[in-house]
């Protein structure tokens, strides 16, 4: 067994309280998050004075997630010296309060180092609040600096940790306090363990990306396996631009065993009771929320990212134009079970190449979703751009320009609601559609958020189906009908694109693996498909520049995470 500090022996300390506050912050709010960490901290202190805390005397720590004072990740924005100035006004003023005999506070905050080489460091640190005062600061040691993290930009890498002590009556438990990407290596936990760290306790801002919380667990795992000390991981919660955070922080025992899981995608203030059994701390079991199912999951990150954009950004609602088409409809769907059917709008604007059924589909999935849904034909927009353009295009003839237009003049009318009424315009495209430029610029991709945007076709159908077994919201011939952007009579997707199965393992295979066009035609797909996949996919670029930011759900979405040339001479062959 992991002995504890020497000083401290099994009469002076059998209990410890340690409580999980999973909260969702909003980058630069800091006084809301601040308030967010108190209403945390007064929940736990509440606990113990009802009995579910370890009793008056005993050390109780109140932990956070990563930089949850400022907001993760806060980009640029945390090298403003004003900013800087206001988090550690209101940390001085946290610390203030701890004086009153609750529980310790471990937060995390960005924080400038006066004990640093140049005396201005900026570091990402873990603070432990207690006793009226800052008490102890330590700081991450690796910064991460690929996909979507740029911490090496803002942050300066701090020294390995050493364990912060907390105390009760009397004294005191050494944590060994690790933040995020300082879990997924060896080195900071076995300086945790050789400087006497009694329990390690991570801060995190740890995205969701689809598999990825197996991932978190086995390599938590790794580090108890290697220490003997039991962990403690407490994750953020919530959206925040193109990321989502899903919570599910968890506690492992001395072998690895899970003995605790918060529930995910949601916020949690949970208490846990830890004993000193032969000289090692153990948590007593907890409750273990089940994982979600896959598509669940997913689902989960769409509602998420789009409530928490739309709310922290304060948008009364959304607009979006619903076709009758598979897209629009899901994207709807969303919305209203992330903002309520009142605070979603749609318009359907037909053409004369909107199909019957495709205005019978898009009123019934406003029906069955309870949404408001206007109609407004584009036939007279279409008829003044083809009078205005006559001359110009004259001996010239009909092709995807008239098509465009279309587009364009459905997302005028989209933004000229969005702007009389406030409602944030909803984009509806699909990854698989930005990835080959499947898609009008300034037409269907104007808005400002896009909700599928890393969520390949046939995933779409896959949440269309899932949503519905949960209630129907989803006309099932929109589900079933061949897709179809109606911009000419008979018009379907794969007039334009291979069919969406063999299209979507294609461009997993060039985005997320990175393989090359010789390996993907390997796997059995045919040369000259591959090759024309990959060139739509790298001439798209510039559209993908200029498109909404949308929930990332995927290992690479476009955007920060695949960073490629719009001029690009580069040809690949197989």
């Amino acid at each position: 067994m992991i002995k504890t500090d020497p000083a401290m022996t099994r009469s002076q300390i059998q209990t410890l309280t340690l409580t999980i506050a999973q909260i969702n912050p909003t980058v630069g709010d800091i006084e809301g998050n601040l308030a967010a960490l108190r209403t945390a901290r007064d929940k736990a202190r509440g606990g113990a004075e009802s009995g579910t805390g370890s009793g008056a005397g005993s050390p109780h720590v109140v932990v956070g997630g990563e930089l949850a004072v400022a907001g993760y990740p806060p980009e640029d924005l945390v090298l403003k010296t004003a900013f800087q100035d206001r988090v550690e006004a209101g940390i001085h003023a946290l610390a203030v309060e701890t004086a009153d005999g609750g529980p310790a506070l471990l937060v995390g905050a960005p924080w400038r180092d006066t004990e640093s080489s140049d005396r201005r460091q900026l570091r990402n640190a873990a603070l432990l609040l207690g006793n009226g005062r800052l008490k102890a600061a330590g700081f991450k040691h690796d910064l991460p600096n690929y996909g979507v993290f740029d911490e090496k930009r803002v942050f300066a890498p701090g020294p390995l940790p050493s364990p912060m002590t907390i105390t009760g009556d009397p004294p005191g438990v050494r944590l060994g306090v690790m933040i995020c990407e300082d879990m997924w290596t060896p080195g900071p936990a076995a300086a945790l363990k050789e400087k006497g760290a009694a329990i390690l306790v991570v801060l995190n801002g740890s995205p969701f990306e689809a598999g990825k919380t197996g991932e978190r667990l086995a390599l938590a795992r790794a580090r108890v396996a290697e220490t003997g000390l039991p962990l403690v991981y407490v994750n953020l919660v919530g959206g925040q631009d193109e990321l989502v955070f899903d919570g599910a922080s968890f506690i492992l025992d001395g072998r690895g065993e899970l003995r605790l899981r918060a529930p995910s995608w949601e916020e949690a203030v949970i208490p846990t009771i830890w004993r000193l059994k032969d000289g090692a701390w153990a948590p007593d079991p907890g409750s273990v929320a089940e994982p979600l199912e896959p598509l669940e999951t997913v689902w989960r990150a769409l509602v998420t990212g789009l409530r928490d954009y739309v709310n922290k950004n304060h948008f009364p609602g959304v607009l979006i134009g619903l076709s009758g088409g598979i897209d629009s409809a899901l994207s709807a769907a969303v919305a209203v079970d992330a903002l309520g059917a009142g605070r979603v709008h749609c318009v359907m604007m037909p053409s004369p190449y909107t199909s019957k059924e495709s205005l019978e589909d898009a009123a019934e999935a406003a029906r069955l979703m309870g949404v408001r849904l206007d109609t407004i034909p584009i036939d007279a927009a279409m008829n003044a751009f083809d009078a205005m353009l006559k001359e110009a295009f004259v001996r010239h003839p009909v092709d995807t320009t008239e098509e465009n237009i279309q587009a364009r003049a459905r997302g005028v009318i989209l933004m000229a609601l969005s702007n009389k009424f406030g409602h944030m315009v909803l984009s509806t495209g699909n990854k698989s559609e930005m990835s080959v430029g499947y898609a009008t610029l300034y037409g269907d991709m104007c808005g400002g958020y896009s909700v599928l945007k890393d969520v390949y076709k046939t995933m779409v159908f896959e949440l269309s189906h899932w949503r519905n077994r949960r209630g129907r919201v989803i006309p099932e011939r929109t589900i079933t009908k061949p897709p179809s952007a109606e911009l000419r009579p008979n018009q379907t997707d794969q007039d334009s694109l291979p069919p969406y199965d063999q299209l979507d393992a294609i461009l997993r295979c060039l985005i997320e693996k990175e393989m090359s066009l010789g390996e993907i035609a390997g796997e059995g797909h045919d040369p000259e498909t591959v090759q024309r996949v990959w060139r739509m996919l790298d001439r798209a670029e510039y559209k993908r520049r200029q498109a909404p930011p949308g929930v990332k759900i995927t290992r690479r979405a476009f955007g920060r995470d695949r960073r490629y040339p719009i001029t690009n001479g580069f040809t690949g062959h197989i």
